[in-house]
């Protein structure tokens, strides 16, 4: 155990008995000495004490503050991203399904070939071509609207083209005057089976008159 520090005042004070030596006052004044080195050792202690309480105290709050700012931050972000992966996920599923329906319906219209058609049946072929190409549009207009109101408050909007109607779709690929000429193509057989028709009823007509 360390000896304990008697006071100065104390160490100083001399009973009558006692002689004032200059052997026993330079002993009084080592150990006065001594005392003051020791209790300032004592107070550079303390006084570090003091600063690493301090900076333990200031990263415990630090730490708190941290853990509790980070805690809110992370939370609130995992719903936000959970929110945005589900939304994510929708719209996915909307855009595969839009891109399976136009697959299909392009697959359909690149199958119409006027070409190939057989003339005494062009009047049919071409109400189913014309019949194809209005079912594209309607499911193209009406898958783009459902897109375009999925990405209503979003910035990644998918910008697809208007839905307008295309004449030369209409015409199976083929101008007006190409259909008219096949037309007449098809009516002149019988255009000329009436007139042949005619001359014979008006031949038949003066002969028995």
């Amino acid at each position: 155990m360390a000896e304990r520090i008697r006071p100065i005042e104390q160490m100083l004070e001399l009973s009558e008995e006692e002689t004032m030596s200059p052997e026993l006052l330079d002993s009084q004044v080592r150990k006065a000495q001594e005392q003051l080195i020791a209790l300032k050792h004592q107070s550079d202690q303390i006084e570090k004490q003091k600063r690493e309480l301090e900076e333990l105290s200031r990263r415990q709050d630090e730490l708190e503050r941290g853990r509790a700012e980070m805690t809110d931050k992370l939370s609130r972000s995992l719903v936000i991203l959970e929110r945005e992966a589900y939304d994510s996920q929708k719209k996915l599923e909307q855009i595969r399904a839009t891109h399976e329906s136009f697959t299909q319906h392009l697959q359909l219209l690149e199958s119409i070939e006027p070409k190939t058609w057989n003339p005494a049946d062009l009047p049919k072929e071409l109400s189913r071509a014309l019949s194809t190409v209005d079912d594209a549009r309607a499911e193209f207009s009406q898958q783009r609207s459902r897109l375009e109101a999925g990405a209503a408050n979003e910035s990644d909007e998918i910008a697809l083209p208007e839905a307008a109607p295309q004449f030369a779709g209409a015409f199976g690929g083929r101008s007006f005057g190409q259909w008219v000429q096949i037309g007449l193509a098809l009516t002149l057989p019988l255009i000329v089976f009436g007139f042949i028709a005619l001359l014979i009823f008006f031949w038949m007509a003066a002969k028995t008159t």
